[in-house]
Order: C-alpha cells, then structure tokens, then sequence
C-alpha cells in the first residue's frame, strides 16, 4: 500500500510557445475534455483525474521567476509524456495527422510494452503504447 501521507501528483505543465495550436494539437490526438481554460493556460482533464496542462511559454515564468529553455527547431525536450492507449493504432494515426514528428516506431520494448515516439509541436516527447500481447 502507498503511504498516503506522501505527495500526489494531480497535473503536469508543459511550456508551449502557441497555446491555440498546442491546444488543437492535443484535442485532435488524445480528445481530453478542457477543464481549466484561460488565456495563458488550457488544462486537460485525464481520464485517472490528473491533468496535463499546456501553458503559454512567455507566461511560463509569472510562477517560476524565468522563462524555460527554448526547444531549437527539430530538438526535442529532456522529458515524455507516456501514455497507455486502449486504441494505440487509431492514436497514432491521430499524432501523424497533427503533424508530430515521429522519433521512433511503433515496437515492443524491454519492459512489456509496445510503443511509438513522438514529437509535439515545441518538442516534447510523446510516448503512447500498450502492454504487448
């Protein structure tokens, strides 16, 4: 059992230098219902109730006193998102159609699962995958 008494986490923000189209991006992929919106944030609610969180980049710095590191063009950033999707094939179908960069095709992996890389529009590493059959 974990000990409740240790820290939860309920939402995760990403710096986005175009927070329209980082929004249509992940509406067209991932279909999230938008449960915070205003105009330097748009906050996806997750389907366990976390949220995932796209804030406006020049903005990023009003709670963190600096601005982050921009993501050349073609880099990508030193984290992922990982997401287990119940229909992998259909998502990633969606991540080729919004234009994210594919950075390594869909095959199993040493830990049990199948999974596809992909690049947002700002870089950031998006993984989507099931556990293999």
């Amino acid at each position: 059992m974990i000990d409740p008494n240790l820290p939860s986490h309920i939402s995760t923000f990403i710096a986005v230098r175009d927070l329209d189209a980082s929004r249509a991006f992940y509406q067209t992929v991932f279909g999230w219902p938008i449960r915070i919106e205003v105009p330097v944030l748009v906050e996806f609610a997750l389907p366990d109730g976390r949220g995932l969180a796209l804030y406006r980049r020049e903005n990023f710095g009003n709670n963190t006193t600096q601005l982050p590191e921009e993501i050349r063009k073609g880099g990508i950033a030193g984290h992922e998102l990982y997401f287990h999707c119940p229909e992998l094939d259909a998502v990633i179908e969606r991540l080729e159609k919004a234009g994210a960069r594919c950075l390594s095709p869909l095959r199993g992996r040493d830990w049990g699962d199948d999974a596809a890389y992909y690049a947002d529009p700002d870089g950031t590493v998006i993984a989507v995958a099931r556990r293999s059959i």
